[in-house]
């Protein structure tokens, strides 16, 4: 299975290991604010397909979408923080909200004409179903260069001269 997690990181890796440990230590979990939240996602293949289970707990169907193209599956969306209370102080705020996008390469022998999603108790279950046309085993016969059939060779047409006539 070549199922590979993207999540965008690659690029704002630290180059060296004194960069990693100052982004560590300068950036707190809380200094992140509302603007970012990572679903967790568990994924796993079948026999019949791959399937990617989304936690969003908080998320309405609404603020969902699901894109896939050149074997890439994204799934987009928000969870948005309201308000209930004008006079509410909070102490702690450990729930994250905001806009999230996974994105998961899968491989050459899915279908894509046959996704589905259903959204249910905030968890987000995508199947993806492989194709069984590129899946299906097959038994590829070995010819051998004696038992190749040789294609007999086209008669001679007679030659005609410059005027025409038969040589």
């Amino acid at each position: 299975m070549a199922l590979t997690r993207y999540n965008g990181m690659q690029e704002n890796m630290p180059n060296t290991f004194s960069a990693m440990l100052d982004r560590f230590f300068n950036e707190s979990v809380n200094s992140r604010g509302l603007s970012s939240f990572t679903p967790h996602v568990d994924a796993c293949e079948t026999e019949r397909g791959y399937e990617i289970e989304a936690a969003l707990p908080g998320v309405k169907k609404e603020d969902i979408s699901i894109d896939f193209q050149e074997g890439r599956l994204t799934i987009t969306g928000e969870r948005r923080f309201e308000k209930k209370e004008e006079n509410r102080r909070f102490h702690m705020l450990e729930t994250q909200y905001g806009s999230f996008s996974r994105t998961f390469y899968l491989p050459d022998n899915v279908n894509p004409d046959n996704i589905s999603a259903e959204f249910r108790d905030g968890i987000l279950l995508v199947r993806v179903p492989k194709d069984e046309k590129k899946t299906m085993k097959r038994q590829i016969n070995i010819a051998s260069a004696e038992t190749r059939e040789v294609k007999p060779e086209k008669k001679k047409e007679k030659a005609l001269s410059e005027n025409g006539a038969s040589k």
